[in-house]
């Protein structure tokens, strides 16, 4: 009987708690949100508080050592030295064309997919978008290091029209970022233009709209959240790449591999490079709330 008495009571307890938290639904939220939202303070924003106070520390040019001493020198330097400002410029520069690209490729692809191919095929073309996802990163670079190189695939294919491959440099990290991105644009494209009404293309049509006209005012409006939200993907992660201009970017130099480059040697200007980025992809992502991106992703 004790038991049973004891069993019973916890199970009142349970129950009590499940009727309180069914009554509170966002105490219910908050107790879901807590372990998540605390891994991200602790982990995410800490390490970017790290980051932003580092800079504004100094390195002892001697040593080599970092000196803890509040300075605002590295800023001062990142944006009054010739070279850090072309960098920052290239490699945004570099984030909009792979954004660009991805814009203009995704667009016909995702519509084939999303409006043209029959349904029955349409899963299996989202399947092969998706499996470059699949294969490693550094596989997918150098493979596109051996196309790229001197008599490779892009020398063999542009040979009979008298031209030659782009060869390492900026116009290859370019072509190979959008590469590595591309999916992230077809996607979010694809799906608004599933979910595109079809009446909406019909009644365009009716009122004699030609095609060009209806995708500029019915079509274009309608998916341009989708377009901006797979531009933050391929935005961020283009800014952010280092191996891939290591790899195929030849002298190239962009953000990423020069705060690689400084982290042995000047710890607090690589964290003061480090936080452009940050900024500038803070920024961006202010400017695609207003398109209602956010709300797609």
């Amino acid at each position: 009987m004790t038991v049973v008495a004891e069993r019973s009571g916890g199970g009142g307890t349970v129950r009590r708690i499940a009727g309180a938290l069914h009554r509170r639904p966002r105490l219910r939220l908050a107790l879901l949100l807590t372990a998540p939202l605390l891994w991200l303070t602790v982990l995410y924003l800490g390490s970017l508080a790290v980051l932003f106070v580092s800079a504004f520390w100094t390195t002892n040019s001697f040593t080599s050592q970092v000196v803890k001493v509040w300075s605002t020198d590295n800023f001062h330097e990142l944006f009054t030295t010739p070279v850090y400002r072309q960098v920052i410029l290239r490699s945004i520069g570099v984030a909009l064309a792979v954004t660009a690209l991805c814009a203009v490729i995704a667009f016909p692809l995702a519509f084939y997919t999303a409006r043209v191919a029959r349904p029955k095929w349409r899963p299996l073309l989202v399947v092969a978008i998706l499996t470059p996802l699949w294969a490693s990163y550094l596989v997918k670079v150098y493979a596109w290091r051996l196309i790229l190189s001197e008599g490779g695939l892009a020398d063999w294919m542009l040979k009979p029209f008298g031209a030659g491959g782009p060869g390492f440099g900026l116009p290859a990290t370019v072509l190979t970022l959008t590469y590595l991105w591309l999916p992230y644009m077809i996607l979010p494209i694809h799906t608004a233009l599933e979910q595109l009404p079809a009446n909406l293309l019909d009644a365009s049509a009716d009122l004699g709209a030609r095609s060009w006209r209806t995708f500029r005012s019915v079509v274009l409006p309608m998916v341009l959240p989708s377009v901006a939200a797979g531009s933050i993907f391929t935005f961020s992660l283009s800014l952010g790449d280092y191996i891939t201009v290591q790899i195929v970017g030849g002298k190239t130099q962009l953000i990423g591999n020069v705060v690689y480059s400084n982290i042995e040697l000047n710890l607090p200007m690589a964290a003061a490079l480090g936080t452009v980025p940050v900024v500038v992809i803070v920024v961006y992502l202010l400017a695609m709330r207003r398109t209602g991106a956010l709300s797609s992703l």
